[in-house]
């Protein structure tokens, strides 16, 4: 539910469970809504209702669309990385972004692993299961099943609070709509997140830094980077 609802937002009423999270028995209606569509993002604020993880692994799967995959979108992926792709589908594009301690949870190993070598962490990743990896956090890697690999050098601490992510998601899936290719559109996603959030932070502060200030930022990274 969004209780202050912005204009420029379009709703689609879904099927619920009893917990008021999304129900298995809205994929019918996300099917049809989605032929109209170029991307899907998934994941943010969906919630680990175990209806709602089934829905997430099932729209993952059935779905041949590019997507964006964050948050609990990821969590739904724990245990049930098979019902990725297993060889790359350019209309089946998928971008995941996790934090360290998702990626830790998605490939079995311990946070201290993934921070011991980042790099090389999103690129196994990425090959294995012919997605696009972007490994938030200090210093982003973006890594793709072809090779392809940026390490991200803006940013800073502030960010680290909540939403911050959703707004990259977006702004991958944007780029994504836009007809750059998934490595390109997280690239340059990265790095415009992180100019905006430089940006804010000089003017509120990295300990006052919110979400909606990196959006706010957003026009004036794009110009400054054009």
């Amino acid at each position: 539910m969004i209780r202050i609802k912005p204009r420029e937002v379009m709703t689609l009423p879904l099927p619920e469970t009893k917990e008021a999270t999304l129900s298995l028995s809205a994929y019918g209606k996300i099917k049809e809504f989605v032929k109209g569509v170029d991307v899907l993002a998934l994941g943010p604020g969906l919630t680990q209702n175990k209806s709602t993880q089934a829905l997430a692994r099932k729209t993952i799967s059935k779905i041949i669309r590019p997507m964006v995959i964050d948050a609990d979108g990821l969590n739904a992926l724990v245990g049930h990385l098979k019902i990725l792709p297993t060889t790359h589908n350019p209309q089946h594009t998928l971008v995941l972004t996790p934090h360290p301690g998702e990626i830790a949870r998605l490939s079995g190993l311990s946070v201290k692993e993934v921070q011991a070598d980042r790099k090389k962490t999103a690129q196994r990743f990425a090959r294995d299961y012919k997605v696009t990896l972007v490994l938030k956090g200090r210093d982003t890697v973006v890594a793709d099943y072809k090779g392809d690999l940026y390490i991200n050098k803006t940013g800073n601490p502030g960010m680290a609070s909540a939403g911050s992510g959703d707004v990259l998601t977006g702004m991958i899936a944007a780029f994504m709509a836009h007809g750059l290719s998934a490595f390109e559109a997280a690239k340059y996603a990265v790095y415009l997140h992180g100019l905006a959030g430089d940006i804010a932070a000089k003017r509120k502060t990295q300990i006052s830094l919110i979400a909606s200030d990196i959006i706010d930022s957003i026009p004036e990274a794009i110009k400054k980077s054009s």
